[in-house]
């Protein structure tokens, strides 16, 4: 069992930069792979970025890619995205998701555990 949440969000101006954090529960956390998904309203949630278990592989939603950032401390047992350069269209509720696998998470039918997501606000 993993129980994952997430913090960081908040209000901020287009251009400007946040960075989410994703804190886990339990021993195995080096074991799974993390990914960032975000639900803007009255749109399907979307994947944004992924990590691999070592934090050696990461892979991006083109509408991120150059501008976010994943990376993760496994003696933390924490995942990170860094946001920056953020657009209007960024905003959104973001969430954190975790799947025991040496591969990665880039589909929410791939997810075993889903953080309770934390808002994201850019304005113009």
């Amino acid at each position: 069992q993993v129980q994952l949440v997430e913090s960081g969000g908040g209000l901020v101006q287009a251009g400007g930069s946040l960075r989410l954090s994703c804190a886990a529960s339990g021993r195995t956390f080096s074991s799974y792979a993390v990914g960032w998904f975000r639900q803007a309203p009255g749109k399907e949630r979307e994947f944004v970025a992924a990590i691999n278990w070592s934090g050696g592989n990461t892979y991006y939603a083109d509408s991120v890619k150059g501008r976010f950032t994943i990376s993760r401390d496994n003696a933390k047992n924490t995942v990170y995205l860094q946001m920056n350069s953020l657009k209007p269209e960024d905003t959104a509720v973001y969430y954190c998701a975790a799947r025991y696998t040496l591969a990665t998470v880039t589909r929410d039918y791939e997810v075993d555990y889903w953080g309770q997501g934390t808002q994201v606000t850019v304005s113009s």
